[in-house]
């Protein structure tokens, strides 16, 4: 088991969720950027999904394939390292963040390069790659457009699928004309705020980069244990450049991203673009096998990530996080997460899934704030292409956090007293019952036209945010002795 120390930047850590969601939330240009963006993917999902009769039962598939990868992932992943070797690449096995970053440099020196491009992964954010490279002289230039986006404003990725998604088009042309020249070709004069300009200024800006790189760095979507294939599905092409065009790919893999045959994958080409990118099929999906003579790179190495995973898969309900294929659906789904950004998950991984994966990567007790960072509405579940239960997750990881506070002794005492107080009235009828009268009678004596103002004491913590109707002057249970019990 590696130390949750060691792994790197997939959880920041501060602010806490709440503090940070309590700054987003003042942020009005922010909001209004999320619903824009959130809703046009929500819509364009909701309409490329409802044309398969067979939706639901791909996603049935879907979450039967990874179960049984998980259940036999130590055998698949074997079987991946046998395939890719005898096609001609080379399979390093990493446990934590720093064993992965000092691997990929090492590599990358070996070329006697100093400069990487990279196709979008999550993997290398969330071991830090980019940082750990820049410390050792190399300098790591992103290629997606949303990626680019984030570097250029020494920012951080807010969602998944679109990590620029908290900004407008305007606050990109700006940052574009201020920063381009910094990292290579400048904006061109008069650059506008048109998405085809924006666009046009990133190609011309990236070509460069392409055409001398000689060494790329990339993550993957899926691989295949039985032919030792690696696929990465994107949308703008800079992929299929960064893949193709340099002497040396090094791919940063999550150990759970395996599936065990090609027709297995089809499944999960059908549910991606829809799920992410309301497409019927990716723009660009490659596929390379090994290293082939005269044709794409000639050094391959597949560097297959822990970091927290095994320890994840040891847990029996938290595990299915595992499952996610990173298509972002539950983000856009999310209120929370519509309101607040990913910024305030404080994690390379926002929204719905980083509440319970990041906590399980590095130990609930170092991101005990993110399972609360859900109403439990369901909605993460229902758009869910694997069908990962999310909001069974998040109360499972919330039993661990407070049994973490216990454990440690650093749970509330006032809290810890309410829980007390609470269990012991609700396994007594008599004592329910008076509780049910006295709040039903405090209550209406609180309430101003049908509704309560404020509570009194810590409960004003509810009632500040959320209209409190008043109780009504006689509780089900007293309706029920007086009108029901008789006809039993």
């Amino acid at each position: 088991m590696s130390n949750p120390g060691d792994r790197g930047v997939v959880w920041l850590g501060s602010p806490s969720f709440p503090d940070a969601a309590r700054e987003a939330l003042k942020d009005t240009q922010l909001r209004a950027n999320l619903k824009r963006a959130t809703g046009t993917i929500r819509d364009k999902r909701l309409a490329v999904a409802s044309e398969l009769d067979d939706w639901e039962e791909l996603r049935e598939s879907a979450a039967a394939i990874k179960k049984r990868t998980a259940r036999h992932l130590d055998r698949y992943l074997v079987q991946l390292e046998q395939s890719v070797i005898a096609a001609g690449g080379t399979v390093h096995w990493v446990a934590d963040a720093a064993e992965a970053n000092r691997i990929v440099t090492e590599l990358v020196r070996a070329t006697g390069e100093r400069e990487v491009v990279k196709v979008k992964s999550m993997a290398t954010q969330e071991i830090g790659l980019n940082e750990h490279l820049a410390e050792a002289g190399i300098t790591a230039y992103e290629t997606d457009l949303a990626e680019l986006i984030v570097q250029l404003g020494d920012d951080r990725p807010s969602h998944i699928l679109v990590p620029a998604i908290h900004r407008n088009r305007t606050e990109i042309r700006d940052l574009f004309a201020a920063r381009m020249g910094e990292w290579g070709q400048p904006a061109p004069e008069g650059l506008g705020d048109d998405p085809a300009e924006l666009a046009e200024a990133a190609r011309l800006h990236l070509r460069e980069k392409f055409l001398t790189a000689k060494v790329a760095v990339s993550g993957a979507n899926f691989a295949v244990a039985d032919t030792g294939t690696v696929v990465v599905v994107e949308s703008e092409g800079n992929g299929r450049m960064c893949l193709t065009l340099p002497e040396t790919l090094i791919t940063v893999m999550g150990i759970e991203k395996v599936v065990p045959t090609w027709t297995d994958l089809e499944v999960f080409l059908q549910l991606l673009p829809r799920s992410s990118t309301g497409e019927r099929m990716n723009p660009y999906t490659s596929t390379w096998t090994g290293t082939t003579d005269g044709d794409g790179p000639q050094d391959f190495h597949l560097v297959l990530l822990d970091n927290g995973r095994t320890d994840t898969l040891a847990d029996e309900v938290g595990r299915q996080a595992l499952a996610c294929i990173r298509c972002s659906a539950c983000l856009n789904v999310c209120p929370v997460f519509e309101r607040t950004g990913g910024h305030a998950y404080g994690s390379v991984y926002p929204g719905p899934i980083g509440a319970v994966l990041t906590p399980q990567l590095v130990g609930v007790e170092n991101a005990a704030s993110l399972p609360f960072a859900s109403t439990l509405c369901g909605a993460c579940y229902d758009a869910c292409p694997v069908k990962i239960n999310i909001p069974e997750v998040l109360a499972h990881l919330r039993a661990e956090v407070v049994e973490a506070k216990r454990a440690s002794k650093r749970l509330p005492p006032a809290e810890a007293v309410a829980m007390k107080a609470a269990a012991a009235v609700l396994d007594s009828p008599q004592l329910l019952a008076a509780a049910q009268k006295a709040a039903s009678v405090g209550g209406r004596a609180l309430a101003r036209r049908g509704r309560i103002g404020r509570l009194p004491g810590p409960l004003h913590g509810w009632s500040d945010t959320r209209d409190t109707p008043a109780p009504p002057a006689e509780s089900f249970r007293t309706w029920w002795r007086k009108n029901k019990e008789g006809e039993r």
